[in-house]
């Protein structure tokens, strides 16, 4: 059994079109979305809408940690406009691409900058989204959690720790636990080219050393100091390279 699994796939249509070649089954942890491209500031929804310029000016005052004036910068721009309606349109274009290239079969989670409202609307027959829940994939139990914790950036689909724990415990003992966002452990949450610690779930690194699966597979952080390591006996593996790359990870069994 082979399984190709990607996260933070972030506008790559191109390469998620590929990504299920001579795998079994597809596995995606979130964020679809491109709404700003730290790399390339011309890139995302923002770039579209505003102008690289106003891009890098807004991915500048992120960088150094200047969330109000970063907001407040935002707000100035869409002054006037519907944000909502323009995101949605916007999103509704990436989506209709992304979903269309997904494989058959896909299982598939929400990341932080996902919209889970419009996700029914295009899982064609073949992808099957989990959230909070689990899936026999090959005799082997997978577990899904999608979205994030609550940050200062108040991307779409971030929610309490309480929250978010209690889809943790929902999912239970797996072979394979599969989160959008990675257990707090500074090696493994802090992005060396957006050079801050993102969020992490004391929960999720509770229930990896409480019920010890194989694997511990997300995404989130783009640039980790350390993109695979152990917690006890469980190998925990950062697959949000895709955007970048366009390569898979694959699991094997």
């Amino acid at each position: 059994m082979r399984v190709h699994v990607v996260s933070d796939v972030h506008g790559n249509t191109e390469a998620l079109a590929r990504a299920g070649d001579g795998a079994d089954a597809l596995v995606c942890l979130g964020d679809l979305v491109l709404f700003l491209d730290y790399a390339d500031h011309s890139r995302g929804i923002f770039p579209d809408l505003f102008g690289a310029e106003n891009a890098s000016r807004i991915v500048a005052l992120r960088t150094e940690r200047r969330y109000e004036e970063a907001r407040a910068f935002g707000a100035s721009l869409w002054q006037g406009l519907d944000r909502n309606a323009a995101i949605e349109s916007a999103v509704r274009r990436q989506y209709a691409e992304m979903f269309a290239a997904f494989p058959t079969p896909t299982y598939a989670t929400y990341g932080n900058v996902d919209m889970p409202a419009l996700w029914k609307e295009y899982a064609e027959t073949g992808t099957t989204v989990l959230d909070g829940e689990r899936i026999e994939i090959g005799g082997r139990v997978f577990g899904f959690v999608g979205g994030g914790l609550r940050t200062p950036m108040r991307t779409p689909y971030e929610i309490s720790d309480e929250e978010y724990a209690a889809k943790i415990e929902a999912v239970g003992e797996v072979d394979v636990l599969c989160t959008h966002i990675p257990p707090e452990v500074p090696e493994l949450v802090y992005d060396t080219v957006a050079r801050r610690f993102e969020r992490g779930s004391v929960a999720l690194l509770d229930a990896i050393r409480r019920t010890r699966p194989r694997y511990a597979l997300f995404g989130h952080v783009h640039q980790p100091l350390v993109r695979r390591m152990r917690i006890g006996a469980t190998e925990c593996v950062n697959v949000g390279h895709f955007a970048g790359s366009g390569r898979p990870w694959a699991l094997e069994w």
